[in-house]
């Protein structure tokens, strides 16, 4: 008696099943990300937030904010939207690098390489995992900063805060992949962030204007591409920027681009993620 045949064609060894991208795989990846953020949200996001609010009162006490001006606003309604593109940025590189170390370290990375997820489509779930964490962390210091005492941060052109607000989520998110890769104990990831994340956010125009430096520190604060990310994103709240928003959008975009290819690459080849 001869067998039945199967009604599902088998295809041959190493011919792909899913063709174009894997959206549900993506998708299956992101929620991931989200759930494992969200379940340690006063970690995660109120923690954030209530430490950059203390950054405000802080600065705001220290340099007698209610009367002086920067820029041609009071120095409180300067000193915001820098304070929220800081929070989102440094969110933004938390989430990718611990999710990264987190699965080495623990030996769960596999769960990660095993299913049907090209390099690019991971940096794509790891990157909008990240990007929604630094939002919301974004939008809790936001909103309680719209009851803040003599601290304007209505929005001027919110395009312009969308466009700088995402792409300096990106870019520090690509830099948390690429730290999360290179990193083998969690104290590379700490030294990432105390020596290269840190140091040029705080010195990136964040509490100040950077026109009142001598000439010589002017160059080295636009050298910095974190002072076109939170002076793009600040003039769209306060509508003055230091430099021109366009110049800003190329250099934060363009070094994202350049991360991501970096990121995909060593993905791609297996660096430090494959035994």
């Amino acid at each position: 008696m001869d067998h039945a045949r199967s009604p599902i064609p088998l295809r041959p060894p190493g011919e792909p099943v899913i063709r174009g991208v894997n959206w549900l795989g993506v998708w299956t990846l992101y929620v991931k990300e989200v759930r494992r953020f969200f379940k340690v949200q006063m970690q995660t996001i109120w923690a954030p937030a209530i430490t950059t609010l203390l950054f405000l009162a802080i600065f705001m006490v220290a340099l007698g904010g209610v009367k002086r001006e920067v820029l041609g606003v009071a120095y409180g309604s300067f000193l915001g939207p820098g304070l929220i593109i800081m929070g989102m940025a440094q969110n933004s590189f938390q989430n990718t690098v611990s999710s990264l170390i987190i699965a080495k370290v623990q030996g769960t990375i596999v769960d990660v390489l095993m299913p049907p997820l090209s390099p690019r489509e991971l940096l794509a779930a790891w990157v909008a995992g990240a990007v929604t964490r630094a939002w919301l962390v974004g939008l809790a210091i936001w909103g309680a900063m719209l009851l803040w005492p003599d601290v304007n941060v209505a929005i001027a052109h919110l395009p312009q805060v969308l466009l700088f607000g995402t792409l300096g989520a990106v870019l520090l998110a690509l830099l948390g992949v690429l730290t999360g890769l290179w990193a083998e104990k969690f104290d590379h990831g700490a030294a990432v962030t105390n020596f290269v994340v840190q140091p040029l956010t705080l010195l990136s125009g964040t509490f100040y204007a950077i026109d009142r430096l001598p000439e010589a520190m002017q160059a080295v604060s636009r050298a910095n591409p974190f002072f076109y990310m939170i002076d793009g994103f600040r003039a769209g709240f306060i509508g003055v920027a230091e430099a021109d928003p366009r110049l800003g959008a190329l250099v934060v975009g363009g070094l994202a681009l350049l991360l991501w290819v970096a990121a995909w690459r060593l993905l791609e080849s297996g660096w430090k993620v494959r035994a």
